[in-house]
């Protein structure tokens, strides 16, 4: 595994966010965990982070296997209080996805107070490309277990996005998913 990526599976029921195509995108409970840990960890409970949700699409929605934490691939990332990514360090998520095989399914970050995107997050997507998931978690991610206050937002071009419902705990984890 190359150091700039963490595992985010586990033998455990998963977390769930509805995709773009209407289909979930999971995470295990265990993986949702590791990744909220990480990103209080990298944030310090006082500053934005973040990473890339690589994974796989199949029949049932995607599931997400491994993080790419911003601070991993250009270590000044955090450094402003916010996010912001030099250019060149998107290069190596697309080389760890060439690498897998796997591909960005959504990207995360954090937010000091709630799970709102501000308008640096909607007029600069970490992914501009239709359909793209981004998740913000609240309060640095000092929970993960308050799933109600994390911000789903679907990105549908031309800086508008639309607002999805929070992660869902279900028998198979947590699912993001739009309301039926």
């Amino acid at each position: 595994m190359s150091s700039i990526s963490a595992k985010l599976t586990a033998c455990s029921t998963p977390v769930a966010i509805m995709a773009s195509d209407g289909k979930p995108l999971r995470i295990t409970w265990l993986g949702w965990w590791r990744l909220v840990r990480q990103l209080r960890r990298r944030g310090g409970g006082r500053r934005e982070s973040g990473a890339f949700l690589l994974g796989r699409w199949g029949e049932q929605g995607g599931a997400i296997r491994e993080g790419v934490f911003y601070d991993d691939i250009d270590p000044g990332a955090l450094s402003h209080g916010y996010v912001r990514l030099a250019g060149p360090a998107l290069n190596m998520v697309w080389e760890r996805c060439a690498e897998t095989g796997l591909e960005v399914l959504a990207d995360v970050h954090t937010h000091p107070g709630r799970a709102d995107q501000s308008p640096s997050d909607q007029e600069h997507p970490m992914v501009a490309i239709r359909g793209h998931i981004a998740v913000i978690i609240p309060n640095f991610a000092r929970s993960a277990l308050n799933l109600r206050a994390v911000g789903v937002y679907r990105y549908l071009g031309a800086r508008k996005w639309i607002v999805l419902p929070a992660p869902k705990p279900d028998w198979r984890g947590l699912t993001l998913e739009e309301d039926k």
